[in-house]
């Protein structure tokens, strides 16, 4: 059997994601965002196209780089105005049976006991259906928002995320036993207090007593996705993550990129067939060339060059600059900004052929052209550049799913590479890993046995530094 392709949506609680100025096409329902049936129409196409799920982004704060302020970015509604995605999830799930939801939370700003109970919950309200998008927020406005006066540095963040996370799995997969639910009416008792227990979690980041409040759920830690691409984002990938939503420069560098991953979740003794990898994917798709480049010219017409800048966090305002200018002169001229910058270092490259390129489709895996040759450069990708799925970008809404969903998805069908439905109750981690709970190699399924909760803990990272302290 041909390897079996994943297919998520890619989308945020806002009115411009990620394609910027696509909102204001007359035919996009970006403005509707905040209208619960904005989103239980969504969910129901999705449904009936049989997509695996929903994947929804998030920020914490407003991109207020570009032009020393957030201006830009409420002008081009860029991620701002932006809803919490955990909210929308039950009125989505109340209209389907079968669709998995995705969001994302940080790890950095908020305490993890509350955020284990808020995702018990959805685990339970969607009968298993929930994943997380593990994120450690980068905008130095969110870490504003929380007190900080500044990002917390990037790797002190995932030294935060790595304890966060042993504190979740105490809590979801260790304080309660699976048979702790006993609801006997006849005896008057609902929960055991012997099969339940404290977790007394006390580390460098966080003193958490427990119990945890939730009985256990389906999944009872949801799928757990992840996006870090650094080398502090890949080791954490490597240990925690189950899927990966990934971006990348070129195909080359997303084949190693899965390769590398997989070789990490070795070292931590995880089977690294576990890790499933979904690059995002820009997919312009019509029935004709015609079509399709009809498509091309409104969404070239349409971009917003600024929404696309301020998005970037630029600290440079590249539409200032003569379009004939030589863009390495400038960042040749820009000190410690210039770094930000290495990747428009292209020997050549004008300022006018720099910002002619920005919302383009300029992720490693775009494609443009009729449905046979979209499909065929899925399954090169999922042949040669080991990837599992796709996270699809969404042009225009609901324009884009309905693509996918009746050009896209027949033809993947035709070649046996897509379902052609549900396997009715199943969780999300059914669906993506063929189990219902954490793979016994991944860490977190250690806090099963109650003898890993006993007790203090002390974390890695203090013992390594106790130890170089003592000599």
């Amino acid at each position: 059997m041909p390897k079996q392709i994943h297919l998520n949506l890619f989308e945020m609680n806002c009115v411009s994601h990620i394609t910027h100025g696509m909102w204001t096409h007359p035919d996009n329902t970006r403005e509707r965002f905040n209208d619960i049936e904005f989103w239980t129409e969504l969910a129901r196409l999705l449904e009936h196209a049989t997509f695996d799920a929903m994947f929804i982004a998030d920020v914490i704060g407003a991109y207020d780089v570009f032009r020393g302020g957030p201006e830009t970015s409420l002008v081009e509604g860029m991620q701002i105005p932006s809803n919490d995605p955990l909210m929308i999830i039950p009125a989505m799930a109340a209209v389907t049976r079968n669709l998995g939801f995705a969001a994302t939370f940080s790890t950095t700003y908020e305490p993890p006991f509350a955020f284990a109970r808020r995702m018990s919950t959805l685990d339970h309200l969607t009968k298993g259906r929930v994943g997380w998008n593990i994120v450690t927020s980068y905008l130095p406005n969110a870490a504003r928002n929380f007190g900080y006066d500044d990002e917390v540095d990037h790797d002190h963040r995932y030294e935060i995320a790595d304890e966060y996370l042993e504190v979740l799995y105490k809590l979801w997969e260790g304080s309660w036993d699976d048979d702790a639910v006993l609801a006997d009416k006849d005896r008057r008792v609902y929960a055991d207090p012997a099969r339940v227990r404290y977790i007394n979690h006390a580390s460098e980041y966080y003193r958490v007593a427990g119990p945890h409040l939730c009985e256990p759920s389906r999944q009872r830690t949801p799928l757990l996705y992840q996006a870090g691409v650094s080398d502090a984002g890949r080791a954490f990938a490597g240990k925690h993550a189950e899927a990966i939503f990934m971006g990348g420069s070129s195909f080359a560098q997303v084949r190693s990129y899965v390769a590398d991953v997989r070789q990490v979740a070795r070292s931590h003794g995880r089977d690294p067939g576990d890790i499933k990898f979904l690059p995002g994917a820009n997919i312009i798709v019509g029935r004709t060339d015609d079509e399709v480049a009809k498509k091309v010219a409104e969404y070239r017409r349409l971009r917003s060059i600024d929404g696309y800048l301020a998005h970037s966090s630029s600290p440079v305002d590249w539409t200032t600059y003569d379009r004939s200018e030589p863009v390495d002169a400038i960042v040749a001229g820009l000190g410690k900004q210039a770094a930000q910058f290495r990747r428009y270092l292209v020997p050549g490259l004008t300022v006018g052929q720099l910002l002619d390129d920005l919302g383009g489709l300029g992720r490693p895996f775009s494609v443009v052209g009729t449905p046979k040759v979209v499909v065929d450069e899925m399954e090169r990708w999922i042949d040669e550049a080991d990837v599992d799925g796709f996270n699809v970008v969404q042009y225009l809404t609901p324009g884009t799913a309905l693509d996918v969903a009746e050009l896209i998805i027949p033809e993947l069908r035709r070649r046996g590479l897509f379902r052609t439905s549900y396997a009715d109750g199943e969780t999300l981690r059914e669906r993506m890993q063929g189990r219902p709970r954490l793979a016994g190699s991944h860490p977190g399924a250690r806090f099963r046995d109650p003898a890993a909760l006993v007790g203090g803990q002390v974390s890695d990272r203090q013992l390594a530094r106790a130890a170089s302290a003592h000599g």
